[in-house]
């Protein structure tokens, strides 16, 4: 483990009663009684998965866009599209609870070379700074800086990422993400549709969100069940995740996990028109499912331009776990059938 406050040997070398863990995370993230938190180096305790093809038509490097905070994303181009063609950019966000994950996890890199080659799309897969070091809204708040970034490249050509500037359609902006990047994609997207993120010259010509990591107090059928079987990626991971996630003493009703809370935003405020469309992906057996089903009902009946995709057979995380499987194959199809309506 890696500290990344005062260690815990230090207090207790000085009389003091040595820290005791308050929350263990998968045993990859614990915060301990005087506040230090710890994460492993070692995750091969998660289910990473190690067969990415390394012969994809698919290049890509780190590029930093917030040099304060030493932020990075990792750019994916397609090598086989025709020179001078414009593609799509796809601006992605990794799930982990808003606690774990980063681009550099094979789960992550492999779901976006396979995005890239196949859509196929410019990727941007952006890491954000993770909790509970870092509690929300840091993540949100990076993400606009995602976005910030993203326009200062269409404001100043000369000094564009070279990639950017060759391959990128800036008519065609997605945002994209998988559980808690869902979330953030879902925040984004209410964002730019209520004219508190600017993009122009650039557009958001939709929003992607794959299982979408929300919350509340008040629990779902689906949530209660998961809660009451143990679920390994169930209710009660993804409650501790956010009581780590979430504003010191806040609960699952603030408005970074519910968007329905009663401090949230009425979604009927904002113009459906600016609103970009959106996709939302949900497994049949995903422990959010009524959630992410009452989320969609009410977008829809907001005025939103919403298509609900359900997965038979598939759990939370399906495409992070087997990013070549069968019903990965269909989601990359589905993605690409959104992508596409909106040229």
């Amino acid at each position: 483990m890696s500290s990344s406050t005062t260690p815990a040997a230090a207090l207790a070398g000085s009389g003091s009663e040595p820290p005791r863990v308050v929350e263990d995370c998968l045993g990859v993230v614990q915060l301990l009684s005087d506040g230090t938190v710890t994460r492993a180096a070692d995750l091969s305790a998660l289910p990473l998965v190690s067969d990415v093809p390394s012969d994809l038509p698919v290049q890509w490097k780190d590029v930093v866009y917030d040099a304060t905070r030493g932020l990075r994303l990792r750019m994916y181009r397609p090598t086989s599209t025709g020179e001078g063609k414009k593609l799509p950019v796809l601006v992605y966000f990794h799930g982990g609870g808003f606690c774990i994950g980063s681009f550099e996890v094979p789960n992550f890199h492999a779901g976006a070379l396979r995005i890239a080659a196949e859509l196929p799309a410019l990727v941007l897969s952006a890491d954000y700074r993770l909790a509970p070091e870092h509690r929300l809204p840091a993540a949100h708040d990076d993400a606009e800086s995602v976005f910030s970034w993203l326009r200062a490249q269409t404001a100043e050509p000369a000094g564009a990422d070279t990639w950017l500037a060759e391959s990128a359609d800036f008519n065609r902006v997605f945002v994209c993400g998988d559980s808690a990047g869902g979330n953030i994609a879902h925040h984004i997207a209410v964002k730019y549709g209520s004219g508190r993120l600017a993009l122009a010259p650039a557009r958001l010509a939709g929003c992607v969100m794959l299982w979408p990591y929300f919350g509340g107090e008040e629990r779902t059928p689906s949530e209660a069940a998961s809660r009451d079987a143990g679920d390994f990626m169930g209710t009660v991971l993804f409650d501790q995740m956010w009581r780590l996630a979430l504003p010191a003493g806040a609960t699952r009703d603030h408005p970074a996990a519910n968007p329905f809370g009663p401090r949230s935003v009425p979604l009927h405020l904002h113009e459906a028109d600016a609103f970009p469309p959106a996709l939302v992906v949900e497994p049949e057996k995903d422990v959010l499912r009524d959630r992410v089903a009452d989320y969609v009902a009410r977008m829809k009946a907001a005025g939103k331009q919403v298509e609900l995709v359900a997965f038979v057979g598939q759990g939370h995380g399906f495409f992070v776990f087997e990013p070549w499987g069968e019903a990965s194959d269909e989601l990359v199809r589905v993605i690409r059938r959104f992508v596409r309506c909106g040229l």
